[in-house]
Parts: structure tokens; sequence; C-alpha cells
């Protein structure tokens, strides 16, 4: 019996063609990975921008009641005013995240005003409205945080070595943080 030679150009050939398939089958693995990444800081933003829609909502309900008690207190109005025209008309991740801030310190404003009115601290529409806003903050600090986490794991994945490579290919850029203002940071000024 003769034995046949395999020949070494075969060999070279075949071993080319699993390097491929090996290749291959990572790099449709890692741009799937790069792809659900990708959707899932898509979807947590989307929540965020749900629960500030829904503190965008309450906030006209929250401000016409205070001001049936505090009517003169028309500069804390006009902040929580604008920063809901600013929440209303903001673009991307930045700008959403700098006029949730304004409306962060406006409401805090709005809260210190409240203090100075007992009887508005009892009224049970302004309770209903507070737990409301209170309920809103909470949704939006979890949802938040989770866009935040899911960033962070974009970020990371689009810049270790070898995805790095995929995601450039891809066009992934880094995405923002929702991240708030050094002023955001500490209590608001309120002078009577």
């Amino acid at each position: 019996m003769s034995r046949k030679q395999i020949s070494p150009v075969l060999l070279v050939l075949a071993a080319v063609i699993i390097l491929a398939v090996i290749f291959g089958g990572w790099y449709v693995s890692a741009r799937n990975s790069l792809v659900r990444l990708e959707q899932q800081v898509e979807g947590t933003w989307s929540e965020v921008d749900n629960q500030l829609q829904r503190r965008y909502d309450l906030i006209p309900n929250l401000v016409e009641t205070v001001r049936g008690y505090a009517a003169h207190e028309q500069e804390v109005f006009q902040a929580v005013a604008d920063a809901r025209s600013r929440i209303g008309s903001a673009q991307g991740v930045e700008d959403t995240a700098a006029a949730a801030n304004q409306m962060e310190s406006a409401l805090s404003r709005l809260l210190v005003v409240v203090e100075a009115y007992p009887e508005l601290r009892a009224d049970q529409s302004f309770i209903r409205l507070q737990d409301e806003l209170a309920g809103t903050e909470n949704r939006l600090a979890v949802a938040r945080r989770r866009y935040n986490e899911t960033v962070m794991r974009f970020n990371q994945e689009i810049r270790v070595f070898p995805k790095n490579m995929v995601a450039g290919n891809m066009g992934m850029t880094q995405k923002s943080y929702f991240e708030i203002q050094e002023a955001a940071r500490s209590a608001p000024q309120v002078q009577f």
C-alpha cells in the first residue's frame, strides 16, 4: 500500500482557512456584543428621558399649587418655567443633563419657598404632587445610574484591544455620561 503524502501547500491552505474561520467567528461575535451594548445604552437613555418627561409633566401642577400660596415668589416661578422650557428643547445627553440640572436647582428653590408656607405643606393636593415628584425623582435617579453603568460598560468595551479595532471599524465612539454640574451639588440660596 502506498501512502499518499499531504502536500505542504494544502497544509498551509488548511491552516489559513481555519484561522480565517476562527477570526471571522470572533469578529462577528465582537461586533454583535458591541451592537448589543450600544442598544442597551440607547434603551437606558430612553428610560432617563421617560422619567425626565414625567417630571416635566408634573412641574406645572406643582408650581400652580404653590403659586396660589406664594404669589410674590415670581423669581422662583420664572426659574422653574425657564428650566422646564430648556428641558423641552434639549438635544443630546449633554444638553439634556444641563437642562435637568437647571430644573433640579429650580425645584430645590421652589421647595425652599414651600417651607415658608405651613398651610401649603398641609394642602392635600400639594402633598400628593410632592409625593409624585419624589417618586419620579427616585425613578430618575435609578434610571440615571443604570444609564451611566451601561455607558461605562460600552466605553470600556470599545476601548479594549482588540474590540477597539472592531468598534473603530463600525464608527463607534464613546458615549457621554449623565453627570450633574458642580453648581447643582450645593444647596440653593433663596432669600425673602
